[in-house]
């Protein structure tokens, strides 16, 4: 399986990357893509901006692993994780996940574990700025049901 992982300080065209992955595909017959962007209200109203921190090789590595975990229970041909970092403003896309194989429910199935991974156990701090100022959050209690689904598996 050929698995690219990136973490950027910049932004990038979801729709570009998506072209290439799609281009490099031998032999599957099914691809997913998912593309998370920032949203313009949070919590406290609107977000001017929002903040990703994370550990540098540390949430590599985690994302590596949870990539090896969907590998080992789908058969994937490729994956791709782009994640950003820094700060970006409303609507900016801030995450991009695609998977490949040769039937949908594989790639439906590993992109939406590791989507679930990225908002729950991913190694990234967050923080939005909107107009009662700068605000820390966590993942929601759903993002935890949501990657919880996967622990009985």
């Amino acid at each position: 399986m050929r698995c690219d992982i990136r973490i950027l300080s910049e932004g990038f065209d979801p729709e570009a990357e998506v072209a290439a992955f799609r281009a490099s595909l031998d032999a599957s017959g099914a691809m997913v893509s998912f593309t998370g962007m920032v949203r313009p209200s949070g919590t406290d109203g609107a977000v001017s901006a929002l903040c990703l921190q994370h550990y540098p090789g540390m949430t590599e590595r985690g994302i590596a692993e949870a990539v090896q975990g969907a590998a080992n229970r789908w058969p994937l041909e490729a994956v791709l994780v782009i994640h950003r970092v820094g700060e970006m403003a409303p609507r900016d896309p801030i995450v991009l996940v695609a998977t490949a194989s040769a039937h949908r429910r594989a790639a439906f199935e590993a992109a939406d574990f590791l989507m679930d991974f990225l908002k729950s156990r991913a190694l990234f701090w967050k923080s939005e700025t909107g107009a009662a100022g700068r605000n820390w959050i966590e993942p929601r209690d759903d993002d935890y049901a949501d990657a919880a689904r996967w622990d009985a598996d």
